[in-house]
């Protein structure tokens, strides 16, 4: 069966933006569209450059770029009204910023023509016939987005349909039904594109907003409705609640609907590109996000990971790996036999000779969470715990003390500095170390013990540190969690620490990670 055409509109760089918290460099804007690119998106909207300088910018620095796939979208708006075409600064920075297609709204809703432009409807016709013209003049691709596009058809159907028929004869390439609100129930959507098709005959696009929280749905629901150009944004970013979230919107399509949204091969990349755009954008990505979250694959209940290592239909959907993200298994109080099992088989670790020691571990975990432990951001904790109690373990190093202090002189420079006693296969170390801080001076000063007996330490590093805070009515006495991210050559791991004393919690946390590079260094 041949598969339906879909083009992929990313906005990410200019609807994305108006999203809170989010803001990008040029520079920031131009690795992330190096990277759509490479993905497979077909359009790639880059902003606004009549209303921003930066947004000018972007587009003189994309000239210098090769794009394999996409092409580059400067967006704006119709004429204003007191102007000619040919005279609208809006239009003429479109035309100098030299893109192959154009992105252009007008409006749909007649509260916004008599309300917010303060024109008659007639007039609102003409600016947009005016304006589409003036660009396929230029041989500009030009993508029509109908703002408030549903909004209006509710208000008056014929008003909102003369406009995109103003587009259409025009010479628009695309009409674009805009869900600008985010208001529109799925089922009220379906019927609009099903009237709108009768009396338009070029290709019809939807670009939705998320506050009622389904556009997705109304996206893939407009698509088998017939649209052939979706719009959306990168992690579901924008104004408000934010836009359809592509990271969605593509799987789905490609995986459930018989459309071809990006080259086949290129899907595995959807879960790296999720990650990169977070990253650039500087915030935290909810694991929750479907296909491209840490949890969207993960399992967590006993009975759910025994079915999973027998089939893995039984809890996923899909298989994680199509969309480049990975099975995993959680460790946690709601932890049964098969998750020990599971993540052990997957640690390498054979616990087939320690099956009597199996439900001890089970126990032993569940211990360890009701007194805060948290072990699946801790997997490397997780790992040297089985090690310890199926008798795998010798230890690197045994601690005989540690000294951390903090003093404050008349600077006001805080001085911490850390002092450790070691024994490392009967041999003892004592030394000290200042830091930033105490957990820094307390890592600085185990590094120096330990390098002389295992040099390759300098090869890890340290690349997070999280404290949180478990009961909080406690006030200062209150236990903390210390989690701690390492990494080398690559591969990374997560270790916790426990304790009232965030000193102890951070030094459980920081022996563990180190303790853990060694194992791993040693097998090599």
């Amino acid at each position: 069966m041949v598969k339906r055409e879909i083009k992929i509109f990313d906005t990410t760089l200019r609807d994305g933006t108006q999203g809170e918290q989010i803001s990008f460099s040029v520079k920031d804007k131009l690795r992330i569209a190096e990277r759509l690119d490479d993905f497979g998106i077909q359009y790639i909207e880059g902003g606004w450059p009549g209303s921003n300088p930066k947004d000018s910018l972007f587009f003189q620095k994309a000239k210098t770029k090769h794009f394999k796939h996409a092409k580059i979208v400067a967006f704006g708006s119709t004429q204003h009204i007191g102007h000619k075409a040919e005279d609208d600064s809006n239009l003429q920075s479109l035309l100098k910023s030299e893109t192959p297609a154009v992105s252009i709204f007008g409006k749909s809703w007649l509260l916004h023509v008599t309300k917010a432009l303060k024109i008659s409807p007639e007039q609102n016709l003409k600016i947009i016939e005016d304006s589409i013209k003036f660009l396929k003049a230029h041989n500009k691709e030009v993508i029509y987005d109908a703002e408030h596009y549903f909004d209006g058809f509710n208000e008056d159907p014929d008003y909102a349909i003369q406009t995109l028929i103003a587009a259409e004869n025009a010479g628009a390439d695309v009409l674009v039904l805009c869900d600008t609100n985010g208001g529109t129930l799925t089922s009220d959507l379906v019927q609009v594109i099903r009237k709108t098709k009768e009396k338009v005959s070029i290709p019809l696009g939807i670009h939705a907003h998320n506050d009622s929280d389904i556009a997705v749905a109304n996206t893939i629901a407009a698509v088998q409705e017939g649209c052939v150009h979706v719009q959306g944004t990168i992690n579901g970013y924008g104004e408000r609640c934010g836009n359809a979230n592509l990271c969605s919107v593509i799987p789905n399509l490609q995986l459930k609907c018989n459309c071809n949204c990006v080259p086949e091969r290129n899907l595995q990349k959807l879960t790296m590109l999720s990650h990169f755009v977070t990253e650039v954008a500087n915030l935290s990505q909810p694991l929750n996000l479907p296909y491209v979250g840490r949890s969207a694959f993960a399992h967590k209940g006993g009975i759910h990971v025994s079915a999973v290592m027998k089939d893995s239909r039984t809890y996923e959907h899909i298989n994680p790996e199509k969309v480049g993200n990975s099975q995993r298994v959680l460790i946690s109080d709601l932890s049964g036999r098969s998750n020990v099992l599971y993540k052990a088989d997957k640690l390498k670790i054979d616990l087939e000779k320690h099956k009597d020691k199996v439900p001890e571990i089970v126990k032993k975990l569940k211990n360890l969470e009701n007194e805060g432990y948290q072990f699946e951001a801790a997997e490397g904790s997780f790992e040297l715990l089985l090690k310890k109690m199926t008798g795998e373990w010798k230890d690197f190093f045994k601690l005989e003390g540690i000294r951390v202090t903090v003093e404050k002189d008349e600077s006001g420079i805080p001085r911490s500095e850390a002092t450790i006693r070691l024994n490392v296969d009967g041999k003892k170390e004592h030394t000290a170390a200042e830091g930033d801080g105490p957990v820094n001076a307390l890592d600085k000063a185990l590094r120096k013990a330990l390098t002389k007996f295992y040099p390759s330490i300098e090869k890890m590093k340290l690349t997070d540190y999280k404290v949180r805070v478990l009961d909080a009515e406690k006030a200062t006495a209150a236990k903390v969690r210390v989690l701690i991210d390492s990494a080398s050559k690559g591969n990374s791991w997560g270790t916790v620490g426990v304790s009232e004393n965030i000193i102890e919690a951070s030094w459980q946390a920081l022996t563990d990670s180190i303790a853990y590079y060694l194992m791993h260094d040693k097998k090599k």
